[in-house]
């Protein structure tokens, strides 16, 4: 992380809370006082200090007194005796006044509480007239301008202090007084004296009490990001998880120079040790001990390991609660703050650990305390006894993945491999170094680290015996299903490959494995097109239903099922594909029902029946999420594509919620796939992008690079970087799907339209537009080399609507540098061009459309026309809140002039037709500056002039209106 700043000067989170007081601060009844309690370090002082900062910006007044933890040696009165010296500094002569009055009074001031100060004579103190006293002064306060009072950490305050207190609370004072007091929760045991003073001062008429909750996770993050700019996305989610929301922890943590890890700053241990510190013998082996068992430990388990026992256990764990150190739950303990457990931990000595932890796999090996293998496992790990932990977590990674905890169950069961690398560990009986590594694989793709899980197994591979034919079958057949789900072309195999050599080392295998090999197989052979994917599927389907499996014959019939699409009617392959979703909801296989679902979705797209498409993929998310597999294979895809939906039928604010889900943390490929689509929304709402987008997954998700690399081309600055990010994503995507690959066309017109609206604002030098046509040459290749892909099965409407746009955006770039007017070619093949788009329903790609259509009938004079046409576009961009398009779209320029006047009634002044006539010859306007002699800002701004004059959106356009109208020699 950067340099920090220690504490924010920005007041975060506590918006809600500060009205709440200032409401009721100001509220018109006799008397409004507020008690605000919280936590330590949840940001009570903070929201005060803001709260006299607005009262005195308003005119008011406020003054702030504070009680001190001095313990014994508590001064009664403290944060009285301060608040009296900050008026006395302020207004002396009403303090003097109302002295005369109440002379004990002055007995407050600080200089007459010093050691060696003279008192008054008269002896002790006459409490009711200092009372008294104390209330006049406020009131006399009060009678200038509106009075708040804040008396802070009254928890620490003395008797005398409380008494004083609860004398103001309760009397009726004059004038418009109001009085906060502030105090932490935490510190009021059982028998703190300010427990039962709390509960008689919040009844009292006109007290509220106002509890600060800790901050949210996004005031955390922001509260981060204001005392760190750098801090990364990984540091802010571990301060988040860490901090619970108090504002303390989380200063201390930014400012911790190593970043936030399993360790706690010193000063911030130091200030939570302070607890620890004050407990008896026992309670403070107790809570040492609570430490070693994490954030919770049931009453049983802490009982079965402590020395303690009896009265002496019930003793010291009241002494913890009452302490605020641990908060009791329904048979369990939990360290009031987590960052208060792991200080405790900390704190102890390596052995002191070693112990403890070995007395807690002792108590869960021998049942005297429930808990779970996870647990187990980390106890046992961390005792040092291996073969436990080993066992442990096989067992505890195969619950989390019958539980649908995916990335649980890859974290135990790679943890499990690595203590396998021991040749000393012993493995528990019916377990093999093959099915840890299978199962760890599966778990891995269900939490969608897909690229992860075949390194896995590609490593697990490597090293299994040649004549071990049942464990390599088994590696063999999930490395294929993970090859197969990515792009990655560098593995030493290839999915097919290794599929069709499991299908051939498990002949004699078990006939539940052998099963579940071929059905990976049909599955494989159906990703990658395969023409023998059919045939081998009817034979894996015959033989599951043969052994009676029916999880893997729904599987078998959902991957057969959609293989089916280019083979039947739409309506009847979609009949199919319901019955294929019956069978494996009815066979519990979510697997194959997520499967199943997505390609109905599918088929729906494919025509643009968005309505259709979401709902399919709606239920797949649905069922993805409630099933706790959000990152399976079937389940990504389908979240994607019901974003796609989403942002295409243009309601871009759902589709960000769709993929808000892509936060850091998330298995990487599918995140770089979602925040691509995220980034897009975001482009076209006007928004900063990175130039370079998820680079480094583009070889690995042919997905992730069509969508990053649209982003890279629409936000590059000149033409070179356009054909830069185009020539990267082509060479990626040719080398994973080959030459022909769908996107292709797509690509073609994106990046032409980047380089026309390039040209068009004159962003283009001469050495720049020198390169163009070369630019449209390749590009033009490339488009038809992309347009067979298809030809057998038929455009749908999108591949039609990119195919008319390729055509268009190149001879609208031709017409851009040859400077003439639009020829009717060029006009129908985007009128052509519209009426693709808006059978394809792309509401802010139609809109662009629109929008270049609208230009070009301007320029042929066309202004009825291009006002309609206009129009749409507009109402389109409102409607995404697309800044971009509006700014170029502008105001309505094609309305008639004022009083009926004809628009085309315009007149240049001699330099604005001097500027147009070079601009015209495709000078720019650096050029045009050095042939005037003049700066190339006042060029820009007569260039701007021009435009509005004429009502063109570009450059070209203008020249051409310019020579219809006859403005040009």
């Amino acid at each position: 992380m950067s340099d920090v700043v220690h504490a924010s000067r920005t007041l975060i989170g506590r918006d809600e809370e500060l009205d709440e007081l200032e409401q009721r601060l100001t509220a018109a009844t006799a008397r409004s006082h507020v008690l605000l309690a919280g936590d330590a370090g949840v940001g009570k002082t903070r929201i005060l200090q803001e709260l006299c900062a607005r009262t005195r910006s308003a005119g008011a007044q406020a003054y702030v007194g504070h009680c001190l933890d001095l313990g014994e040696s508590a001064l009664p009165y403290l944060p009285f005796s301060e608040l009296l010296d900050r008026v006395a500094g302020d207004v002396p002569e009403m303090v003097e006044e109302v002295g005369r009055d109440y002379p004990d009074l002055g007995r407050l001031q600080p200089v007459r509480r010093l050691l060696g100060a003279r008192g008054d004579a008269g002896g002790d103190v006459d409490r009711m007239q200092l009372f008294a006293g104390v209330q006049a002064l406020l009131e006399a306060l009060a009678a200038r301008a509106p009075l708040l009072v804040v008396i802070e950490d009254v928890h620490w305050a003395d008797q005398s202090t409380r008494e004083l207190l609860t004398f103001l609370l309760t009397r009726p004072l004059t004038g418009p007084v109001s009085i906060v007091a502030s105090y932490r929760t935490d510190d009021l045991h059982r028998r703190h004296p300010l427990r039962r003073q709390v509960a008689e001062w919040s009844r009292l008429t006109g007290v509220a009490r106002i509890a600060l909750a800790p901050l949210g996770e996004a005031e955390v993050r922001s509260l981060v990001s204001a005392l760190d700019p750098q801090a990364s996305e990984p540091e802010k989610a571990a301060i988040v998880a860490r901090a619970e929301g108090n504002a303390f922890f989380v200063e201390e943590l930014v400012g911790a120079a190593n970043g936030p890890d399993r360790w706690v700053p010193d000063e911030l241990a130091d200030v939570l040790l302070v607890r620890l510190d004050r407990l008896g013998v026992h309670a403070r082996d107790l809570v040492r001990t609570a430490a070693v068992a994490g954030r919770t430990v049931s009453h049983t388990l802490l009982a079965a390991v402590t020395d303690l026992s009896g009265d002496t256990l019930d003793n010291a764990l009241r002494e913890a609660i009452e302490a605020h150190v641990l908060v009791a739950g329904e048979g369990a303990y939990s360290f009031r703050h987590a960052l208060l457990g792991e200080a405790v931990y900390d704190d102890l000595l390596p052995g002191e650990r070693a112990r403890l932890h070995a007395r807690y796999t002792a108590a869960l090996c021998s049942g005297t305390a429930p808990g779970t293998s996870a647990d187990l496992a980390r106890h046992a790990r961390l005792a040092g006894d291996l073969d436990t932990a080993l066992a442990a977590s096989i067992r505890a990674g195969r619950d989390a993945a019958a539980m649908a905890g995916a990335e649980e169950a890859a974290t135990q069961l790679e943890y499990a491999l690595q203590l396998l690398t021991d040749p000393a560990r012993r493995l528990p009986e019916g377990e093999s170094l093959a099915r840890v590594a299978e199962a760890a694989t599966e778990a891995l793709l269900a939490g969608g680290h897909t690229s992860r899980a075949a390194r896995l197994a590609a490593d697990q591979l490597a090293h299994c015996p040649e004549d071990a034919s049942e464990d390599r079958a088994r590696l063999l057949t999930v490395l294929a299903i993970s090859l197969a789900l990515i792009d990655d072309t560098t593995h030493d195999r290839d999915a097919v490959g290794a599929s069709r050599e499991a299908v051939a080392l498990s002949v004699d295998a078990p006939a539940g494995l052998r099963a579940r090999i071929l059905a990976n197989h049909a599955q494989v052979l159906h990703m990658v097109r395969h023409p023998d994917a059919e045939q081998v599927g009817v034979e894996a389907l015959a033989y599951a239903e043969a052994h009676n499996l029916p999880r893997i014959a729904s599987a078998v019939a959902s991957t057969l099922n959609s293989g089916g699409r280019s083979r039947t009617s739409p309506e009847a392959f979609r009949e199919q594909t319901r019955i294929a979703i019956e069978r494996a909801a009815d066979a519990g296989n979510v697997s194959a029902e997520l499967q199943a679902r997505f390609i109905l979705g599918r088929s729906y797209e494919d025509e643009a029946d968005w309505p259709a498409a979401e709902a399919a993929f709606r239920s797949a998310v649905t069922l993805a999420d409630r099933s706790g597999l959000p990152w399976a294979p079937y389940a990504f895809e389908s979240r994607f594509q019901l974003a796609w939906v989403l942002a295409t039928d243009g309601r871009w604010d759902e589709a960000l919620t769709v993929l808000a889900i892509a936060a850091p943390g998330a298995p990487t490929t599918p995140y770089a796939a979602l925040d691509a689509l995220r980034l897009s929304i975001l482009q076209g709402r006007g928004e900063q992008v990175p130039t370079r987008v998820h680079r480094g997954q583009w070889a690995v998700d042919g997905l992730v690079t069509v969508y990053s690399a649209g982003v890279e081309m629409r936000a590059a600055a000149s033409g070179p970087a356009v054909m830069a990010a185009y020539g990267d994503a082509h060479d990626t995507l040719a080398r994973i799907w080959g030459e022909r690959y769908g996107a292709g066309t797509r690509f073609v017109a994106t990046a032409l339209g980047r380089i026309a609206d390039l040209v068009a604002g004159a962003e283009v030098d001469a050495d720049g537009l020198a390169r163009v046509p070369d630019a449209m040459a390749l590009l033009a290749a490339n488009a038809r080399l992309a347009a067979p892909q298809y030809e057998d099965a038929g455009w749908g409407p999108e591949g039609r609507a990119w195919i008319a746009r390729a055509g268009a955006e190149q001879l609208r770039l031709s017409w851009l540098l040859e400077g003439d007017e639009p020829s009717p070619e060029l006009v129908t093949a985007w009128q052509e061009t519209e009426a693709a788009f808006e059978e394809f329903g792309h509401v802010h790609e139609l809109a662009m459309v629109r929008t270049v259509l609208a230009g070009l009938l301007r320029a042929t004079g066309d202004r009825d026309g291009a006002r309609r046409v206009a129009n749409l576009a507009r109402e389109a961009a409102l409607r995404l809140g697309a800044r971009p398009l509006l700014e170029r779209l502008g105001p309505d320029r094609t309305a008639a002039a004022p009083g009926g006047a004809p628009a085309d009634g315009v007149a240049l002044t001699a330099r604005e037709a001097e500027i147009l006539a070079l601009v015209s010859d495709g000078m720019s306007n650096g050029e045009v500056a050095k042939r005037l002699f003049i700066s190339t800002k006042t060029v820009s701004v007569h260039v701007s002039n021009i435009l509005a004059k004429l009502g063109a959106a570009s450059r070209t356009e203008a020249a051409a209106i310019a020579r219809r109208r006859g403005l040009l020699a």
